[in-house]
């Protein structure tokens, strides 16, 4: 089984907390030998996912979106970023230099390319900018993919 993530970056620590008990609520049915997760491992759901994958003796698979996608992450993320791209046992690229929203889009289909479900921590609302995390559920839907729709019940960003 391959699950790839989606989600809202900049949530509250109360916030993370509920999704964090979603998002091991969703991979607890999932045999760790069996599972890949793949993510953009940007701030957020995406590491969140990625650490409980590894912790759990899952594989990590890694997009990265754009040449310049790391240092569009904010600099405290940078440390736990490189530990898990370095933990990771496949990168997949997108071509793209800059980190804009054409990469992000684009880092985000390769991933829905690559996975049998998409997890999202989605509030329901349309994307803020193009490749957000609506527009990547809109891919995922097109493509036939199953999406899981991940987020905590009266929760607002």
């Amino acid at each position: 089984m391959r699950i790839g993530i989606t989600g809202h970056r900049g949530l509250t620590t109360e916030i993370e907390g509920q999704v964090r008990q979603l998002l091991g609520s969703s991979l607890a049915s999932q045999e760790p030998s069996g599972l890949t997760v793949v993510s953009c491992i940007a701030d957020g759901p995406d590491t969140w996912l990625a650490e409980l994958a590894l912790e759990r003796g899952a594989r990590l698979d890694v997009v990265i979106p754009a040449d310049r996608y790391r240092g569009g992450l904010p600099e405290w993320h940078h440390p736990v970023y490189d530990r898990l791209l370095a933990s990771a046992a496949a990168v997949h690229r997108t071509g793209h230099v800059e980190s804009d929203e054409a990469a992000h889009m684009a880092g985000s289909e390769i991933l829905v390319q690559r996975v049998d479900k998409l997890l999202a921590v989605w509030d329901g609302l349309p994307a803020r900018g193009y490749g957000g995390t609506a527009d990547v559920v809109a891919y995922a839907r097109r493509r036939g993919v199953p999406v899981e729709v991940l987020w905590p019940r009266g929760a607002r960003r």
